[in-house]
């Protein structure tokens, strides 16, 4: 007979004596165990004890996660939060030196623990540490412990950081200001400036007159990656804080100090492989820059704004040397007119209504004066090349230009804010100093180019955008090192190209329309339907590395969660970087039943997305995050790295309930197996027409004479 679900076989060990294997009853309260326990071992003061995991993270178990511990798991019989702060803070004040340092590396270590750190501040203990800090007497090893155990007790949420004194600001941004420093302290103090600047509003104001851009930059150029990642999420962190009238200030420090070149050879260039944060960061960034057009996309043009009014002559000054304008105004008048509308503005009279729409506002207009004024050639012969057709197959370069703009800025997502764990960055970016104004040129000449292969007119223009919107993001997905790489790729997306790839993909809905294919299609989808199913346990077999995510944005904290080979059961534990390979069952020290899990529930319906954090306000972020609740009302949450790991996931646990697995990654390799296999099928019928119906079933033979007899 199995034994009832609130009684639990563990270990418990002591240092110095035989370790207890006893049941605990889940019912009966945690201090009712310890003191049990404190009588196996004749300990006297049991209120002075308590319960501690013996592996991973060797967290303290409290009446709210006692929940967690599983048959089998091995404990550990450990003074009380309690009063392991109270001795710890005493060490740490104490006037011993060695003593003082074990005291800090052990604080260090337990401050992950949310139970003690509770305890911990509730004896002033982080007034405590900012004060050894601010004192400055602390170095080496010593002083990495102090900041190691301060940054994590802050990451629990418990403190405010506006409580930070600004002696402590300024000891920190010390640390980053000074050239030579080791590297554990930079590292820490990096991470601690980053947490100041994204939870106060207050903080970032003194951090941000504390810091020099400069000495952030020259952090980039180390050989040490993860301190250049450091460093640019810190400069991320001021970017995304600075008010609105200070970011584009800030983005013209940055451009002075050559950050862009120094990013693009001492890390995307450099000798090591970008890690993932790395690469999340230099994403960070490339958005945040990209961002600062969004006051000019979101800008209607001022018609009685002579400076605007005097961009649109120049244009039309450029492509038809307009110095010898005739004096009579009449005449002048009509000219431009003509003009405007071989410039393929839609309002001819008044071409600055047509910078009226938000977006693009007057940032089309800033791209088409850096064409005009920067590739001036390239200008002038699209502009004269299509103004002097008469076959209706002109080019509107204004209206092209205009939209094109709207296009791009929806492409690279200008205006939104950075998602959670997207690592998307494109090299190419950083490889110009107006690489947004390039990149317009480089596809405004692929949109004529695609518009004379198309031999569209007017009526096709919407036809026109959309084939060029499929050649720039099948360019973008390929990552194109440089600019020309861009046009090199763009080259070989013709739209002779695009036509055919469109075909390919299109086989299986415009050719597998007629009854008996959609019947064959209807036969064929439960197995393929089971063949995912097994890829996606496979999948959840093999495992998947997740991010912690926490007030701060947690740059060193991993966990990996995989389901057994038998299918019964999900083993999961903690990390301390991202694995190079599979992760063997046996470092993940927890686990849950499959039989255990009652439901998963994804978005804004997860309970770590009910909390006010950064990442609950990321719209991207809820659509990574899915929880699997479980008995007793415990829940196990995640936040895929990616939309591909969480669809994986959410089919995988999905198939485990015996639920329909609905993702969109389900729908898109459903079509593609059901085509593939259809396809196979068919081959022997390859230009035969398959009728609608199946042919009549002839009648019955007068006689049946014309069989062998065998007799």
């Amino acid at each position: 007979m199995p034994p009832p679900s609130d009684i639990v076989k563990v270990a418990i060990e002591w240092p110095g004596a035989n370790a207890q294997f006893i049941e605990i009853d889940q019912k009966k309260p945690l201090s009712s165990i310890v003191r049990e326990v404190c009588d196996g071992w004749s300990l006297s003061s049991s209120e002075q004890f308590a319960l501690r995991y013996a592996d991973g993270p060797q967290l303290y178990i409290t009446e709210q996660s006692r929940g967690e511990i599983k048959n089998g798991t091995i404990l550990r019989l450990a003074i009380s939060p309690t009063r392991a702060a109270r001795q710890l803070l005493e060490r740490i004040q104490s006037h011993g030196i060695d003593a003082r340092l074990e005291a800090l590396k052990e604080l260090a270590k337990l401050s992950a623990d949310p139970t003690f750190a509770t305890e911990f501040i509730n004896l002033e203990g982080i007034g405590t540490l900012a004060r050894l800090v601010e004192s400055g007497t602390h170095f080496g090893e010593m002083l990495a412990f102090t900041l190691t155990a301060f940054l994590e007790l802050m990451d629990h949420g418990i403190v405010s950081w506006d409580l930070i004194s600004l002696s402590f600001i300024k000891q920190i941004a010390g640390y980053v200001n000074q050239p030579m420093v080791d590297v554990s302290i930079l590292q820490r103090s990096l991470a601690i400036l980053e947490s100041m600047v994204l939870n106060s509003h207050n903080l970032y104001h003194r951090v941000a007159q504390e810091i020099t851009v400069g000495q952030l930059i020259a952090h980039l150029q180390v050989s040490n990656q993860e301190i250049q990642t450091y460093a640019i999420a810190l400069i991320n962190a001021l970017f995304l804080k600075a008010p609105e009238d200070r970011r584009q200030e800030m983005a013209s420090s940055l451009a002075q100090k050559h950050l862009r070149s120094i990013i693009l050879n001492h890390i995307i260039h450099g000798n090591r492989p970008i890690k993932a944060e790395m690469a999340h960061q230099l994403y960070v960034l490339q958005v945040l820059t990209f961002n600062l057009l969004e006051e000019r996309m979101m800008t209607k043009m001022d018609p009685s704004d002579p400076t605007q009014r005097d961009i649109i002559f120049e244009l039309r000054r450029i492509a038809f040397d307009g110095a010898n304008d005739p004096g009579n105004t009449e005449k002048r008048k009509a000219m431009h007119t003509k003009d405007y509308r071989m410039l393929g503005f839609t309002n001819h009279e008044n071409p600055a209504v047509d910078f009226m729409q938000t977006p693009p506002g007057v940032l089309a207009l800033d791209n088409m004066l850096y064409l005009a004024r920067l590739h001036q050639d390239t200008y002038i012969r699209i502009v004269l090349e299509n103004s002097s057709r008469e076959d209706k197959h002109e080019c509107p370069f204004g209206r092209c230009a205009i939209e094109l703009t709207r296009m791009l800025c929806e492409i690279l997502q200008v205006g939104e804010l950075p998602n959670e764990g997207c690592n998307d960055y494109h090299p190419m970016f950083f490889t110009h100093d107006r690489a947004w104004e390039e990149f317009f040129c480089v596809c405004i000449q692929l949109l004529n180019k695609t518009w004379k292969e198309m031999r569209a007119t007017v009526e096709d223009f919407n036809k026109v955008m959309q084939v060029v919107r499929e050649q720039i993001t099948r360019a973008l997905a390929m990552k194109p090192s440089s600019l020309d790489q861009l046009k090199s790729k763009l080259r070989g997306l013709n739209y002779s190209e695009i036509l055919r790839l469109r075909q390919s993909e299109r086989m299986s809905q415009d050719d597998f329309q007629s009854p008996p294919i959609i019947e064959l299609r209807e036969r064929i989808q439960p197995e393929i339907l089971e063949l995912i199913k097994q890829q996606r346990l496979n999948r959840l077999c093999e495992g998947s590395c997740f991010r912690k995510v926490g007030n701060r944005r947690r740059q060193d904290k991993f966990w990996f969660c995989r389901l057994s080979l038998n299918h019964k059961v999900l083993h999961y534990g903690d990390l301390d970087e991202p694995p190079q390979g599979e992760v063997p069952y046996e470092l993940l020290t927890d686990k849950i039943p499959v039989s255990d899990i009652k439901s998963v529930v994804t978005g804004k319906d997860c309970p770590h997305m009910k909390e006010k954090t950064a990442l609950r306000q990321n719209k991207d972020g809820l659509e990574l995050a899915f929880s699997i609740l479980y008995d007793p009302d415990e829940a196990l949450n995640f936040v895929a790295p990616n939309k591909y790991e969480y669809c994986i996931w959410i089919d995988g646990l999905c198939a485990l309930l015996g639920r329909e697995m609905g993702s969109d990654l389900t729908r898109s390799d459903l079509d593609t197996l059901i085509s593939m296999e259809m396809k196979l099928r068919l081959l022997d019928l390859e230009n035969i027409a398959i009728p609608e119906a199946p042919p009549p079933v002839p009648k019955e033979p007068s006689t049946y004479n014309f069989t062998y007899n065998y007799g």
